[in-house]
């Protein structure tokens, strides 16, 4: 019997083939909220993402003042407030601020790197790929003033300080009951210098000559200290954290499958981005997106959702719904978005008001560090990495996965 499926590029998928390195480690890494209603259907998961009449529901969300909305995190907010948010970050991910500004610095990082790299003949992939997150998304936001390896290690610590949900019960009662005072105050320490070496010269910078940055927003707003720091932690969350750690997925993928990794070094941009996309549908940064209703929901595709009713969307499981994916739905088969006429990265980003806005950024960030680690001479990935799953981003984080290439 034929077990391959043959793509239309030429290329064969074994027919129930599972590409997924989260598969198995997500089960017990990653727990859905207790009484959510979990979704895997993609038609139900987009109803559910683009209702006005749903809210963003993570595990702090009811706990969030909504009357102070320059305090909270444009992640939570609804309505108006949420529109407006929107619109000033918007010129940030335009395509010409993403080819004028951040093409241009993620090469001069990536310079940077690969010639730290060659110089050593071995390095750590978390490493390169943290550096380039950071240094692209401390553009957007606005944090130029001060050393950038300085300011990465500072954004380093503060995410690192994160527990994992893969500690055992006793070790996060211990961390979290018995000494939690102590981790709250290392935690204060570690934002105010956050805030004294790094916004707030950004700041002064931003007074004197406002920028197309969200630092100048904030100033010629008047954000409170509060504010701007809730702010640049969830740029840093949202920016760095999540594709970091994109980055190193795709490139444990690659090694893993040469035919794709030659495919990819062969391919213009459009296939690059195909393969990325093709990758991020299997492996989600984020396990679930949570919502609630503020008022019943009639008319859906699963009936009518009540008021107050938590609804997970499960990404992988929406990425891997059939009716929209086709055959073979945890394979990768970079062909497969445009046989079924649908964008490419499926859920993975979201959808909806809160589809996120930097999607098109981390995408490029990935394809110009795959493109120009993998083109370095004797470049290889010698181990694979650890993989733990993150309280912060209820995603995947990847660390200690050695590379080396030829010394020069």
């Amino acid at each position: 019997m034929n077990t391959q499926v043959l793509a239309s590029s030429g290329s064969s998928v074994d027919a129930g083939r599972d590409d997924r390195k989260t598969a198995e480690s997500i089960k017990t890494g990653l727990t859905p909220f207790k009484d959510a209603r979990i979704t895997s259907s993609f038609k139900f998961a987009r109803e559910v993402l683009r209702s006005p009449a749903m809210r963003q529901a993570s595990s702090s969300a009811d706990q969030m003042d909504m009357s102070k909305p320059d305090e909270i995190s444009f992640f939570f907010l609804h309505g108006e407030a949420h529109k407006k948010r929107r619109v000033s970050v918007a010129p940030y991910f335009t395509p010409k601020a993403i080819v004028d500004r951040y093409i241009p610095l993620m090469h001069a990082t990536m310079d940077r790197v690969i010639a730290d790299f060659q110089m050593n003949g071995r390095g750590k992939i978390d490493d390169y790929s943290l550096e380039l997150a950071s240094d692209v998304t401390m553009e957007i936001v606005g944090l130029t003033e001060t050393d950038r390896k300085a300011l990465t290690r500072r954004i380093k610590t503060n995410m690192d300080a994160n527990n994992s949900f893969d500690k055992r019960p006793f070790y996060r009662f211990i961390h979290d009951k018995v000494f939690g005072w102590y981790h709250n105050a290392q935690r204060m320490r570690r934002i105010l210098e956050l805030w004294k070496k790094d916004i707030v010269p950004a700041m002064e910078a931003r007074r004197k000559e406002p920028r197309n940055d969200v630092i100048s927003y904030m100033v010629q707003n008047n954000y409170s200290q509060k504010g701007i720091i809730i702010e640049v932690l969830t740029y840093a969350g949202a920016g760095v954290s999540t594709t970091r750690e994109f980055m190193i997925m795709a490139a444990w993928h690659l090694r893993d499958n040469p035919a794709l990794a030659e495919r990819f070094l062969a391919g213009d941009e459009e296939d690059q981005f195909a393969i990325i996309e093709e990758i991020l549908r299997i492996e989600p940064i984020a396990g679930y997106l949570y919502r609630k209703p503020d008022e019943d929901v009639p008319g859906t595709s699963e009936g009518t959702i009540p008021k107050g009713q938590l609804i997970g969307i499960d990404i992988r499981g929406v990425n891997s719904d059939t009716d929209v994916v086709g055959e073979n739905p945890y394979a990768i088969d970079p062909d497969r978005a445009r046989k079924m006429k649908i964008a490419g990265a499926w859920a993975s980003f979201g959808d909806g008001p809160h589809r996120c806005p930097g999607a098109q950024v981390a995408l490029h960030e990935t394809r110009v560090f795959l493109d120009r680690l993998l083109r370095v001479p004797g470049y290889k990935m010698v181990n694979d990495p650890t993989m733990t799953w993150s309280m912060s981003t209820q995603g995947y984080e990847l660390r200690d996965a050695i590379i080396t290439c030829d010394k020069v």
